[in-house]
């Protein structure tokens, strides 16, 4: 190579081509451009006209300076012009066969690419000096094969570092597949130290000459997450000390609809002089257990990247009540002992089924819930079968529900037989029982049982061939009390007895926290110790690169557990996330332990940096800019020949794009208007909204909605209530909670919800809401399968979550919340009107005028009174429907609204005027 200053030409002979172009000058400036002809039959029109135009007969100058630069940059591009070029001559020129030896880990990721043109430049010069060149990788050493540099520069593009260090091992490999002759070495270092560098440095420098590629960019490294008290402790380490510096650490995972996302993000200041920083997060449950790695923004390498396991996040559960106490019981809910026996280990979500399945949380608890809807049934069992742990308990409801009954409910252990078994009771007791030792195989064995934990009632579980293999606990007379079926990768564990102390004791004992944390409910998986792990075997899930991606772990093999924590990174053991029986565990590149120490050099060995200017081939950007310059000629002479023909730009042009830029402008103004839904949601959501169900009959919707309406007006004069103007939902579509009540008339011919809207529909009474069903038909058939609408009454709401029902007692609160009621007409005054059941235990105290019940709102009343057309009013407040005759008409549509106020009250209320502090003023109103 011949160097000029700062360029350097590979064939410097082409230059003199350079000498023939002011021939060339002459030869072009010679020729003109060719005439322009112009036919014109009126010629003696042009007789004694002067041309005002002249055109030259030579080619103008500027248009010759070009073709002269387009040469000069044909010619000087194909004498190889190199800029900055390496002196081949100089101190560091070589002849003989060159080894280039990459520590190839995670540490050079950070700035592969940069290594890789420096290695670029390197086999360039190798290629020019016919210099035979062989690579070895440390982190996966092979026997060194010398061919020609070109070759190893075709391949260059699949030379990748490893996500792991060169241990002693590999580098006492690569001692010994050394070749037995002279050469030179080229060391591509991570910058990190370590002590099997030295031996292979000296065997090295025993067949030549060793140059050391070192790159002064900043390393970084990140720790496994750790969480203590509360918060996620997270430790960041760079190589070299210096000046404050900032980073960003990001958290990545899976937003709630699945799609990955980077869920936070967070700057780390490195204090000057300081090598480490920490950060500490206080996540919330659900975000922590999204993220699915930590990573310092910018690193690129495996080092920077963190992958949390289980031993970072507590056991997330969902509690779920069949029918949440609202009325101040607190103490006496099931969800009140789970609580408090959950809470100082596990993260709790609340929500319905369908909010918490997105979640994905390890554990959800169904108390005495009965139905589930298909939609949630469907739901559940992908979610069991992906691994979650579904925890039910038994209550009234599941007593006297026909959920796994006749067959196996698929979200149940075992079958039940009806009813259950209590202290007193058909099936009776003759006195509490106790609970018996725990099997070896049961996951509760070793436990200490108290002797106070007894049980008084529970739900009986049906005989059957596989009930001894699912049976985890029992009592001492040999009854299941807790059994366990597997559903996919999850399992259904079902406590017979409720999850309060209404059933058993069970509840108060610390017997009950211990027995949920052997079910991996409650306890956050600690960090296990290499012996722990001996005869395990862990599946590879995800694994990183060397430059921090996760991908798939394919078929990679699995890991014994003594090898997994214990033995060093490399092919049979990647850094990634690892899956065992019941838990994932993360092996990370970078542990606690590790230390960051830069590389130190012998003075001996030439170190080189990114700070040496690289060698740039110029004949390709030269040979385009040629192209260029030429395509440039051909475009004036076409113009200076008169054949370009130029063309106008259009008004119509600036027209359309002022549009197009206008246009987005306009349809974001309009999205900011509020869409009817919205408006809707905002008025039921701002005042108390009565509401009906569309059936998608014109005539009976509009009755709906005038009745709705009367006895809106009613508790706007009579009570403290005000209601919105009444609204129609379409169970499909439209968002069920903002409304208090749930007005549902019956008709044969109505379409049956589909399953998104029945699990709506639940979710709706389980929160507290309440459907009054109307079948309409009490002038022909009482409350049953008598008429048509009573037969779509069962259809409909069979997959619904209802509790046992009975005709409204005497004592019921819904005769006393605002009037004092018997009956509860409509246009038919039938008395068959029914609501959730009274507790079996609930008795009359001697001298009281009613049962002290403490009920909830019930979910459902169910009636064939047809109540909207005795309550429907148009708009002046006129009855719309005629209702008997004379006053006794009229006195039982007064009844009828003093039953729609009582029904509204009772919804808003719920047990207030079931508390004893009414009964003085209650007997005084009875007369007693």
């Amino acid at each position: 190579m011949t160097i000029l200053g700062p360029l350097g030409f590979t064939a410097p002979w082409l230059l003199l081509g350079l000498l023939a172009l002011p021939i060339l000058w002459v030869i072009l400036r010679a020729v003109p451009p060719a005439p322009i002809r112009r036919m014109f039959p009126g010629v003696v029109l042009l007789l004694g006209l002067k041309d005002e135009e002249q055109v030259t007969d030579r080619t103008p100058w500027w248009l010759l300076l070009m073709r002269m630069l387009a040469v000069a940059a044909v010619i000087i591009g194909l004498a190889g012009p190199v800029l900055n070029p390496q002196d081949d001559t100089g101190e560091q020129a070589g002849a003989g066969p060159l080894l280039v030896v990459m520590d190839a880990s995670w540490s050079s990721a950070s700035d592969w690419t940069a290594r890789l043109e420096a290695l670029d430049a390197l086999l360039t010069r190798a290629e020019r000096e016919t210099r035979p060149v062989a690579l070895m990788r440390l982190t996966n050493p092979e026997a060194p094969q010398f061919q020609a540099a070109g070759v190893l520069r075709s391949r260059l593009t699949g030379i990748l570092p490893e996500p792991w260090q060169p241990d002693d091992a590999r580098v006492t490999r690569a001692l010994e597949l050394l070749p037995d002759q002279d050469f030179d070495t080229y060391w591509m270092s991570d910058g990190l130290a370590r002590d099997s560098r030295e031996p292979l440095l000296e065997a090295l420098e025993g067949h030549g000459r060793v140059t050391v590629f070192e790159s002064p960019r900043a390393h970084y490294a990140l720790t496994p997450p750790r969480f203590e008290d509360g918060h996620v402790l997270l430790t960041l380490r760079r190589l070299r000390p210096g000046p404050e510096t900032e980073v960003s650490l990001a958290g990545h995972g899976l937003d709630p609809a699945g799609n990955p996302a980077v869920l936070l993000r967070n700057p780390v200041i490195f204090e000057q002089s300081a090598t480490e920083a920490e950060l500490k997060l206080n996540l919330p449950a659900e975000l922590r257990a999204r993220i699915t790695r930590f990573e310092i923004e910018g690193a690129r390498s495996a080092g920077a990247v963190s992958l949390p396991d289980d031993s970072l996040r507590r056991r997330e559960v969902a509690l779920i009540a069949g029918n949440e106490n609202r009325e101040g019981l607190e103490l006496l809910s099931p969800l009140h002992f789970l609580n408090k026996a959950l809470v100082p280990t596990a993260d709790l979500l609340d929500g319905t089924l369908e909010e918490v399945l997105p979640a994905n949380p390890d554990v959800i608890v169904l108390a005495d819930v009965a139905t589930l809807s298909p939609g949630e049934q469907s739901g559940i069992t992908e979610w069991l079968e992906n691994g979650g742990t579904l925890l039910r308990f038994a209550g009234p409801r599941l007593a006297a529900s026909d959920v796994s009954r006749s067959e196996e409910d698929p979200l149940m252990p075992v079958r039940l037989r009806a009813g259950g078994r209590s202290v007193g009771g058909a099936m009776s007791w003759g006195e509490p029982k106790s609970l018996a030792a725990f099997a070896e195989d049961s996951p509760f064995y070793g436990l200490e049982i108290p002797e106070d934990v007894t049980i008084s009632s529970q739900v009986m579980a049906q005989p059957d061939p596989t009930l001894a293999s699912r049976v985890i606990a029992q009592l001492t007379d040999g009854t299941p009390l807790v059994t366990r079926k597997s559903v996919g990768q999850g399992q259904v564990v079902l406590f017979h007895v409720t999850a309060n102390a209404e059933w058993s004791s069970l509840p108060l004992s610390g017997l009950f926290v211990r027995m949920l944390e052997r079910l991996a409910v409650s306890s956050m998986p600690a960090s296990p110790d290499p012996a722990d792990l001996v005869g395990t075997v862990w599946q590879p899930l995800r694994v990183l690169d060397a430059f921090g991606r996760i991908g798939d772990a394919g078929n990679l093999p699995g890991v014994a557990g003594e090898a997994l924590l214990g033995d060093p990174l490399g092919p049979e053991l990647q850094p990634g996330l690892y899956q065992g029986e019941d838990r994932s565990l993360a092996r990370n590149v970078v542990t606690a332990d590790t230390v960051l120490q830069p590389a130190v050099w012998p003075e001996r060995i030439a170190v080189e940096g990114l700070t040496r200017a690289q060698e740039t081939p110029l004949a390709g950007w030269l040979l385009a800019t040629a192209i260029a310059l030429l395509l440039a000629d051909v475009i004036a002479s076409l113009a200076l020949s008169g054949r370009l023909g130029g063309g106008r730009a259009g008004p119509a042009a600036a027209a359309i794009l002022a549009a197009a830029l206008l246009l987005p402008g306009m349809a974001r103004a309009q999205d900011d208007q509020p869409t009817g839904d919205d408006a809707a949601a905002i008025l039921a959501a701002s005042e108390v909204t009565l509401a009906h169900v569309l059936t998608g009959d014109r005539q009976l919707d509009d009755m709906a909605q005038a009745g709705l309406r009367g006895l809106s007006e009613i508790l706007f004069f009579r009570t403290s209530v005000e209601p919105a103007e009444p609204m129609g939902v379409d169970l499909e579509r439209d968002e069920l909670a903002f409304f208090p009540m749930l007005y549902w008339p019956v008709t044969p011919s109505q379409p049956a919800p589909s399953e998104a809207a029945y699990v709506k529909l639940n979710e709706y009474l389980r929160s507290g809401g309440m459907i009054l069903f109307d079948t309409r038909d009490a002038d022909v058939a009482g409350f049953g399968a008598a008429s048509p609408e009573g037969r779509k009454l069962q259809q409909l709401a069979a997959p619904l979550d209802i509790p046992p029902l009975e005709q409204v007692p005497q004592d019921h609160v819904l005769t006393r919340t605002f009037y004092l009621l018997q009956d509860f007409p409509g246009r038919y005054t039938s008395r068959d009107v029914w609501v959730e059941a009274a507790p079996p235990d609930a008795e009359l105290i001697e001298g009281m005028p009613f049962r002290n019940l403490n009920d909830n709102v019930t979910p459902v009343v169910i009636g064939g009174n047809d109540w909207a057309a005795a309550w429907a009013m148009d708009e002046r407040g006129n009855p719309l429907v005629r209702i008997g005759s004379g006053f006794s008409g009229e006195r039982q549509r007064e009844i009828a609204y003093r039953f729609g106020v009582n029904l509204v009250m009772h919804v808003l209320t719920g047990n207030y005027k079931s508390d004893q502090v009414h009964v003085p003023a209650l007997l005084d109103r009875l007369g007693q």
